[in-house]
């Protein structure tokens, strides 16, 4: 969900620096694996327990479902998908409330699902920016046609056009596994001391499976909310504590005239602030502006206790930098996802192309063969976003069956 622009010659070398030889975003589209777990056939006698019915955790249960293998997904939450939402009230389009943008080639959509093609049926926008600006508080600066250009032409990335994020892992995994879960059942322990492995919820209840697939956010896992027993080895909470997993909130604004560019970006000393146009290429009749906002964000964001407080702070500073018509064109209407204060997430995203391998290993390290665990940090081939997440799924469940 980045959209962040720099100096082209400053972003170029930063990515060179970050991972060596130019792999960021879509240029990681050649490091998917030959084979994933669609292109394997599994037999396995025992029950399997995810925990979690995120896009990791979902993508695990289509291979489980597919190999008839006993099964059963317990999500803490009322609803599947994790950090994807969409909304289809405030536009006259689909909106992502959560993951919204393709870091990769447009073939990945294919790849994560067992096709073939360097290309997808899925109607996408090739996200190329037209008109960007920056703003740091006093000086309104329009970024170059040719910075923009050549960011792209760098680092291409896509937006769905009539679909979303949330639409593709419902169609394509939740459709065929969601009888087998189980809502609204936080785990607080799991036991893998004995033969089997132990799950307690927050109610009470136990449920019990020969192996275990983790896959709540690195946010539930840093925050100590489930107990292990035995408890985790140094090394793996050393793992999970070095992922920065940073708070933060999706802003959907809906107006009543276009008077913004299609991105505006702030400076931010972690993290990112900035604005950009939702409805960019959708061919839609509303006008709708996000702020997407993560880490080190100005103290009006994250010192306030209500949404509308919220929504008033954005509005204050997008009238002072287009002189009050923001609040003037606002027709009062918005979505808000405050993802770093859900109680089952507790952030916004991780990035597993950042992940030392050292960490990465020790991350997806399983407990005694019997537990194991999933998610966009716990990538092994380094996508970005939901292709990281759906490739994690694979990977565990994989390992989790050939053991």
């Amino acid at each position: 969900m980045k959209f962040r622009l720099k100096s082209i010659g400053v972003l170029l070398f930063s990515l060179w620096m970050f991972t060596g030889c130019f792999k960021w975003g879509s240029r990681a589209y050649d490091r998917f694996p030959e084979t994933i777990a669609l292109d394997k056939n599994y037999f396995y006698e025992g029950k399997v327990i995810i925990v979690g019915a995120g896009a990791s955790g979902l993508a695990a249960a289509k291979i489980l479902e597919r190999n008839h293998i006993n099964y059963e997904i317990i999500e803490a939450t009322g609803r599947y998908g994790g950090r994807l939402q969409k909304d289809t009230l405030l536009a006259d389009f689909p909106m992502d409330l959560g993951a919204e943008w393709i870091h990769n080639q447009p073939g990945i959509l294919n790849k994560l699902i067992g096709l073939p093609g360097d290309w997808t049926s899925e109607e996408l926008i090739p996200y190329h920016l037209e008109s960007a600006f920056s703003w740091d508080g006093q000086d309104y600066v329009q970024t170059d046609k040719e910075e923009l250009d050549a960011f792209f032409n760098f680092f291409p990335e896509y937006k769905f056009k009539n679909s979303t994020w949330f639409d593709y892992v419902d169609d394509n995994f939740a459709q065929h596994v969601k009888h087998k879960i189980r809502f609204n059942t936080p785990i607080s322990e799991i036991d893998f001391s004995g033969n089997h492995v132990i799950l307690t919820a927050k109610n009470g209840e136990e449920y019990v499976a020969d192996k275990v697939l983790v896959t709540v956010s690195i946010g539930v896992l840093k925050s100590n909310m489930i107990t292990f027993n035995p408890a985790l080895s140094n090394k793996k909470e050393r793992a999970i504590n070095r992922v920065d997993f940073l708070p933060g909130f999706k802003l959907v604004m809906k107006f009543s005239e276009k008077f913004y560019p299609d991105a505006i970006t702030f400076d931010s000393d972690s993290g990112e602030h900035g604005y950009y146009d939702m409805a960019f290429k959708k061919e839609s009749d509303d006008y709708i502006l996000t702020l997407l906002s993560t880490g080190g964000s100005p103290k009006e964001y994250f010192d306030v206790e209500t949404d509308e407080e919220i929504v008033s702070a954005a509005l204050l500073e997008l009238d002072e930098i287009f002189n009050g018509t923001a609040s003037n064109t606002f027709t009062g209407e918005y979505e808000l996802r405050n993802w770093g204060n859900e109680e089952y997430i507790l952030g916004t995203w991780t990035n597993a192309a950042l992940n030392k391998n050292f960490n990465l290993n020790a991350l997806n390290e399983p407990l005694e063969n019997k537990v194991y665990f999933a998610g966009e940090i716990n990538d092994a081939h380094r996508q970005m976003g939901v292709p990281g997440a759906i490739l994690s799924g694979y990977f565990a469940i994989n390992e989790l069956l050939d053991e």
